[in-house]
């Protein structure tokens, strides 16, 4: 009976936020508690509503003072020079474009948004795409693999994974970063030889600007608005810079948790850049939506896993599907879960997998002795990390193709078989390294 409520419960859960018919906020709570009450829980189901809050509430933390310390630090211009250096030093050649087109979307990307990735990466490069005759395909996959493969502990995927299993962050990242440099590895390269595939189409079409004297109106240049400028500290780069560094590595390193970290982090930053009350007060509301919006959506998510684990739901569903499984398969589950993860963003929303479907495969895995952070790691390899800027599912792919002035299909077509291979990369590099 627990068992096909469980299933119930998620396939309702799946539809009602895929379909969205209800926003994932209100799904999250609403179905749960419903699934609780017809299970008999009754007021019981307030105990697991609040095991489940406590358990996310230190990722909740993190991501919003993660989110202020980050956009903070944009708003000083701690990224202004390097972005400057990296449109002068790219020039004409094409090589050197799309490779810096590549570290410009990884630098940006920093903050976790790709939203914001793309709009400051694409915008800035786009117009000497276009004056050289560069296919804009190329920038959009550039930018997308970047964005993708840099998946950070205060990243949407690194976060669900933490809250819907309520493991710390540094257990999910820290055994991955050997994986992600391989994947990093991969983008660069691939940049290249995309660079020196334009280079050799455009010679044989006659047209080679990178060998003559284009002058310098061929080099981009960023335009800041009067607000931004009036925000820009940059007689505080180098500073700003040391305590980026500071708190991303003693993070990193697991030496501090992450919450603390970036709480410190966010008050060093506004009482060095921003000290008056005012301009701190200033701060702190530009950046509260983005930090409110995805809060709100852990909160949910902790209704929804306390429910299932408290309840007993999960635990009955993961019985179902181990008597299932052969014997001796079942350390398998993590490989099988990496290689299939970045076709699973197309089929699942963020929410939806994170929150409803990897629960189920990680107690599925428990039981037939595998650890549920390695279903979390494989997931983490490509389920809207590489998927994101492909999957149909999130509004970031739409602004991608929207500001490179492409159709989906043909975004998609040519994005895909490098995303896909980039999480094929890093799963095989996991699996070859003992990751899972």
């Amino acid at each position: 009976m627990l068992a096909l409520l469980g299933v119930v419960t998620i396939l309702a859960l799946l539809v009602a936020v895929m379909s969205k018919r209800v926003s994932p906020l209100v799904a999250l709570i609403v179905i749960p508690i419903a699934a609780a009450l017809i299970g008999g829980f009754g007021l019981g189901t307030s105990a697991f509503i609040i095991a489940g809050i406590k358990g996310v509430a230190p990722v909740i933390g993190m991501f919003v003072f993660a989110i202020l310390f980050f956009g903070i630090m944009t708003d000083a211009g701690m990224l202004d020079p390097i972005i400057d250096r990296i449109l002068r030093t790219v020039g004409t050649r094409p090589t050197r474009i799309v490779c810096g087109s590549a570290l410009l979307a990884l630098l940006v990307h920093l903050d976790g948004s790709g939203a914001v990735t793309f709009l400051v990466t694409i915008p800035a490069m786009l117009p000497l795409y276009t004056r050289l005759g560069l296919d804009r395909r190329i920038l959009a996959c550039v930018a997308a693999m970047a964005a993708g493969v840099n998946f950070l502990p205060w990243t949407g995927p690194v976060l669900r994974s933490s809250a819907a299993l309520h493991v710390p962050v540094a257990d999910l990242f820290q055994p991955l970063i050997p994986v992600q440099l391989v994947g990093l590895a991969f983008v660069f390269a691939s940049a290249w030889w995309l660079g020196r595939r334009e280079e050799k189409r455009l010679t044989l079409a006659g047209q080679a600007p990178w060998l003559a004297d284009v002058g310098a109106g061929a080099a981009p240049e960023r335009v800041l608005s009067e607000a931004e400028r009036a925000l820009r500290r940059p007689e505080r780069f180098w500073i700003n810079l040391l305590l980026t560094l500071v708190v991303m590595g003693v993070m990193i390193a697991g030496w501090v948790d992450p919450v603390v970290m970036f709480m410190l982090g966010t008050v060093a930053a506004l009482c060095l850049n921003y000290p008056s009350v005012d301009a701190q007060k200033a701060r702190i509301d530009a950046h509260a939506k983005t930090a409110l919006t995805m809060a709100s959506i852990l909160f949910a998510a902790g209704v929804f896993t306390g429910i299932m684990q408290g309840s007993g739901m999960l635990k009955a569903m993961a019985q179902v599907a181990v008597a299932g499984i052969p014997a001796g398969h079942g350390q398998l589950i993590p490989a099988v879960v990496g290689f299939l993860s970045m076709p699973l963003s197309l089929l699942f929303d963020p929410d939806s997998f994170y929150f409803g479907v990897m629960p189920v495969i990680a107690e599925v895995g428990r039981n037939l002795g595998v650890d549920p952070v390695q279903v979390a790691q494989a997931s983490l390899l490509g389920v809207h990390t590489t998927g994101f800027p492909v999957s149909p599912l999130t509004p970031a792919t739409f602004l991608l193709v929207g500001l490179c002035k492409l159709d989906l299909a043909d975004h998609q077509r040519f994005t895909i078989p490098f995303l896909f291979a980039a999480s094929v990369l890093m799963t095989l590099t996991a699996l070859l390294l003992g990751v899972f």
